[in-house]
């Protein structure tokens, strides 16, 4: 329960104010960052030390902190960062450019999900009814074809129906939502007839995919050894007292990234600055943990090139990210088999000025390494080239744009690929109010609405999306708020 909130990195940031300009002006009334800015609010329970008056409040489901561990190696590089120029601020607040330690969907140095957040609390309700272990096939329609009335679904090898009577409401994600409306018949016309599916709308579902992609395993060595290793974590039993205890030492980092910095990169200078470019700092190296190289995909060609001789060092990485990506992808389905994953096409880089982010990041990294705080923790770059990539010059520009396309980083921001936007807009699925077009009785309400992807991690644009969701459900069915 919780979608991917049970399993992320927990990092919260909420966006620029024009990611969200930029909606309204599409056409997406009631999106401008003003009427957003409530339901960011709404959610929050703020428990953090640096913080701007007047964007944040106490007293949501949701809580809102800090780590309360910050190794020496992620306060070295917030101090870079300081070095070079850039502020330690609120990244929440009313500027975004600048360094920080993570603002985080924690509470008492534990996880705190969209599950225990905000069900928990409703768990006996008379009107909530969850049904676990069940899989969504089909969105039903009456016999018109244009309003929704239930869903099919399967729990073990028996189908169920369902049926609603007021809306459906699908929150599937940016992959599942599009799959289940595509299953429906909602969809590119010319896609589901090749998939043998009667088609109910012509619709742009699954298009417009759009993703937060990094370099991957852009690796310093140091020589401090809060450099977090799993074993040696472990092995230390003040870490496990410390986490038991009082949810704190470096356990409790979540998935080792501590600290992120935001730049534009087209106005430096602007302190009102819209970030195209993130840096996310990991504390270790893939080499740090035996599951890293599964997680990432790496094979063992790739590892024992370049990774496998930092097992023994002390190391930090960082992913340079594109946060306001040109490239865009897809999804389709394969078939009509509504248990079989759909085909993902992420399309990263079709669009080369994506790159020239990615190489924008390194060079602030490498600048970063330069500084008195790195200088003295002794940071230096480790230079083991990516195979096949090793044609061109260690650390030329054409270096890192073929080590970005060989050894690329999702960091699962997907969204998008159920587009909002105003009637009239031909890639449009959802209006304004999260409804399908040209149906009744269905809206979508999750990341996949995005009509531009957000400079920022995905989750607390999400929520927000969801808060607000509620309300229009609430408006549109005459109930005050």
């Amino acid at each position: 329960m919780g979608g991917s909130s049970v399993l992320n990195y927990m990092i919260y940031t909420r966006g620029h104010k024009k990611d969200y300009d930029g909606w309204a002006e599409a056409g997406n009334v009631g999106w401008n960052a003003d009427e957003v800015f409530k339901y960011f609010l709404k959610s929050e329970n703020a428990n953090i030390t640096l913080r701007d008056y007047g964007f944040h409040q106490e007293g949501g489901y949701l809580s809102i902190s800090e780590s309360l561990y910050k190794s020496r190696l992620a306060k070295s590089f917030v101090q870079s960062g300081y070095e070079l120029g850039y502020p330690v601020r609120d990244l929440n607040g009313k500027n975004q450019i600048g360094f920080n330690f993570h603002q985080l969907t924690m509470k008492n140095g534990l996880r705190h999900s969209t599950n225990v957040a905000f069900l928990h609390p409703i768990r006996k309700r008379k009107n909530l009814y969850i049904k676990k272990k069940s899989h969504v096939t089909r969105i039903l329609f009456d016999t018109t074809g244009r309003r929704a009335i239930g869903v099919e679904y399967y729990r073990g090898n028996k189908k169920y129906r369902v049926f609603a009577r007021k809306e459906v409401i699908i929150s599937a994600g940016a992959i599942n939502s599009p799959q289940l409306l595509m299953l429906s018949g909602i969809g590119p016309k010319d896609h589901l007839i090749s998939k043998g599916i009667d088609v109910l709308r012509d619709l742009h579902v699954g298009r417009n995919l759009m993703d937060h992609v990094a370099l991957g395993g852009l690796t310093f060595i140091v020589n401090d050894t809060s450099s977090i290793k799993t074993q040696r974590v472990l092995e230390n039993p003040n870490n496990l007292h410390d986490f038991l205890k009082y949810h704190s030492g470096p356990i409790s980092i979540p998935g080792g990234t501590e600290a992120l910095a935001f730049f534009d990169l087209n106005r430096p200078n602007d302190v009102d600055g819209h970030a195209d470019l993130e840096l996310l700092f990991i504390n270790g190296a893939v080499s740090s943990d035996e599951t890293l190289k599964k997680s990432f995909g790496i094979n063992d060609n790739v590892y024992n090139s370049v990774f496998k001789n930092t097992e023994q060092k002390n190391t930090y990485m960082i992913f340079p990210m594109i946060m306001r990506p040109k490239s865009k992808g897809w999804i389709e389905l394969k078939d009509r088999n509504p248990f079989r994953y759909p085909a993902i096409y992420p399309n990263y880089f079709s669009d080369e000025r994506d790159l020239d982010v990615i190489v924008a990041g390194v060079r602030k990294s490498e600048q970063l390494s330069q500084t008195d705080a790195m200088k003295r923790i002794d940071a230096k770059l480790w230079n083991e080239p990516i195979p096949g990539c090793e044609h061109n010059q260690f650390d030329s520009d054409d270096y890192w744009k073929c080590a970005a396309r060989h050894l690329t980083f999702t960091i699962y921001h997907l969204a998008g690929t159920c587009k909002m936007g105003p009637l009239g807009d031909p890639t449009a699925v959802v209006d304004p109010r999260l409804r399908v077009h040209g149906l009744k009785g269905l809206r979508v309400i999750d990341a996949s609405i995005m009509p531009v992807i957000i400079s920022a991690h995905t989750n607390a644009p999400t929520i927000m999306i969801a808060e607000k969701g509620s309300d229009l459900i609430k408006e549109d069915w005459g109930i005050i708020i």
